[in-house]
């Protein structure tokens, strides 16, 4: 049986939602306090620990778009996590797309 914590699978939740959304760029935090408020801000300019730790939230996802690329990194007490999608230009750019073939 596979263990997926609650944190992975917000930050999962939430990288997934910031995939399928569609508009301009953006960099924007998601802070949840101790009794469980969440909130958000503006992130440019912050590492998510730093921010994490100077809004007092016990969990911080930071959510960024960048030209189709998406990264959610994460971050709650001991644990941490960063989910990235690449753009498909930047994919296709650096051969990604293409079927990988390992012959012996």
């Amino acid at each position: 049986m596979r263990f997926v914590s609650a944190f992975l699978k917000q930050a999962a939740g939430i990288f997934e939602t910031a995939c399928e959304a569609r508009g301009e760029n953006c960099d924007w935090a998601i802070l949840v306090n101790a009794e469980g408020g969440i909130y958000m801000m503006p992130a440019s300019g912050w590492a998510t620990e730093p921010l994490r730790l100077h809004a007092g939230a016990r969990t911080a996802y930071r959510v960024s778009r960048r030209d189709g690329e998406v990264e959610v990194e994460a971050r709650s007490g001991g644990e941490s996590c960063s989910l990235r999608r690449e753009s498909a230009k930047g994919r296709l750019a650096i051969g990604f797309d293409l079927p990988q073939y390992i012959t012996t």
